[in-house]
């Protein structure tokens, strides 16, 4: 079950208003936690059985963690834990691609065994609801944070729903405070979620869907494809991307609201940012700043001799780009901004702004330092785009060479228009569409998300609100319904 289907629309229906009519909060979290589990095991049931008995795991292992006062015990509970969710993480998720490795590099030397491939489905979301448990053992460990109070709060802690299989991957120490206190129906916070799903499902089922097709057709058939065909392809595949993956945030966001939950904010308008590092504090926060905490500062930070620094921001970036994928392109991929982040001292690249911060100035229109660097921090996250989108890091590469050989040709600029071919849309509309997407997230870029216009005027906001929702049901794919970041 995905949220752009109508078994969603259905779900949710029922959810909110089964959930407000129940009046006791631990009614509410059993409740929670059946819809969870049901919502998760729509893909397959065997999946809830693998999250229980995780959750159940790290339950056990906080709640004695927590009450144990020998040194040994502790570190012994939490790599109880830490062997157990990596290594479910790794065995699921990371089995093949190792296997498959130590054969192919065995076989250049000489050494031919027969590959020892598992055929297992890799449950959906592990990657994010492993990371999330993860921080519950860890805190309690550092004694940053107090156990659940019970297993119900847990279980629903780290079920949730709406962020459950993408994120944003909550902090025990945000979300299960939350889970423990009392919840009361908030008429302007149900609003404030529902005008950040609508946005949300503009994104994905207008701008990310309408992109898929015309990305798909270029890095499939890319030997037919001209350089500028591909290199186009590129910066569609940068906005799909970006507008799927930050679509489902947006909409889990704002499902959590309807709820009486705050969830993180995990995308701040990271093409508008002016250095590689600053994209990192823009894009997929949930993750960099997990990453920053459980492996940046514990292998040393910034608080360490400059290569030092530089080996713990390439290891951090490579186990970054390994997350995302079991596969050498998304490796690859990782480097490129590891390495990309090391050489920004060099040419002072490095931009202090935080997610916090306005991007690219308060002006309407940004001085012309500050959009050259937008513009070359984007390009160098397209450059990296391509490996993660490329089937591998050779066929990436064979791209790269049609993309830079092509580049002074001009017969290669021509039949743009075979790339909109797969889309439902014709060109125009749906770079008009692109464009004012652009357009709305400049304009409303000091906003979390650029549907906040609760202080418009009546008529006016009501205009945008019609508009939108009447674009996404007749151009939005009813078809595609997967996210992006499911796979990972």
């Amino acid at each position: 079950m995905t949220f752009t289907t109508l078994t969603f629309v259905l779900l949710l229906t029922v959810t909110f208003a089964t959930y407000w009519s129940i009046k006791a909060r631990s009614y509410q979290n059993i409740f929670l936690v059946i819809v969870s589990y049901f919502f998760y095991g729509w893909w397959d049931y065997r999946f809830c059985f693998l999250l229980f008995f995780s959750s159940l795991v790290d339950y056990i292992t906080g709640s004695y963690m927590a009450r144990a006062e020998n040194p040994t015990m502790r570190r012994g509970l939490l790599l109880i834990s830490l062997v157990f969710n990596l290594g479910l993480l790794g065995f699921f998720k990371y089995w093949n691609f190792f296997s498959d490795s130590l054969t192919r590099a065995l076989g250049s030397v000489g050494w031919h065994v027969d590959s020892f491939s598992l055929n297992v489905i890799l449950p959906l979301g592990i990657s994010f609801y492993t990371f999330q448990t993860l921080t519950y053992t860890i805190d309690i460990y550092r004694g940053q944070l107090q156990p659940a109070q019970n297993l119900i709060n847990y279980l629903c802690y780290l079920s949730f729903f709406p962020q459950l299989v993408a994120g944003p991957i909550e902090r025990a120490s945000h979300l299960l405070p939350q889970v423990e206190r009392d919840r009361r129906f908030h008429y302007a916070q149900a609003v404030d979620g529902s005008q950040q799903m609508l946005w949300g499902f503009f994104k994905k089922m207008v701008i990310a869907d309408n992109l898929a097709p015309i990305v798909n057709q270029a890095y499939n058939y890319y030997g037919s494809m001209s350089g500028p065909q591909l290199a186009f392809a590129t910066v569609l595949f940068a906005f799909q991307i970006y507008c799927d993956f930050s679509a489902y945030s947006d909409i889990a966001i704002g499902t959590a609201k309807l709820f009486g939950f705050d969830l993180m904010q995990n995308f701040a308008y990271p093409y508008f940012a002016q250095s590689i590092s600053e994209f990192w504090r823009r894009w997929h926060i949930s993750l960099s700043t997990w990453l920053k905490d459980y492996v940046y500062i514990p292998l040393g930070g910034s608080r360490v001799p400059a290569i030092r620094r530089s080996i713990n921001v390439m290891i951090t970036f490579l186990l970054s780009g390994l997350w995302h994928g079991a596969s050498w392109n998304f490796v690859i991929w990782g480097g490129i901004h590891g390495s990309l982040i090391v050489l920004e001292p060099l040419w002072g690249a490095k931009s202090t702004l935080k997610a916090t911060d306005v991007p690219g100035g308060q002006g309407l229109v940004p001085r012309l330092q500050v959009l050259f660097r937008i513009l070359l921090t984007f390009g160098m996250a397209c450059f990296a785009w391509i490996f993660f989108r490329a089937q591998s890091g050779g066929i990436a590469l064979s791209i790269i060479r049609k993309i830079v050989s092509d580049s002074l040709k001009p017969s290669a600029y021509q039949n743009f228009n075979d790339l909109f071919a797969a889309s439902m849309l014709q060109a125009p509309i749906l770079l008009t569409l692109l464009v004012g997407f652009i357009a709305a997230e400049w304009l409303q870029r000091y906003r979390t998300y650029p549907l906040q216009i609760q202080k418009w005027y009546t008529p006016v906001r009501w205009l945008i609100y019609s508009v939108l929702l009447w674009v996404t049901l007749f151009w939005g794919t009813w078809n595609t319904g997967q996210f992006v970041y499911f796979q990972f």
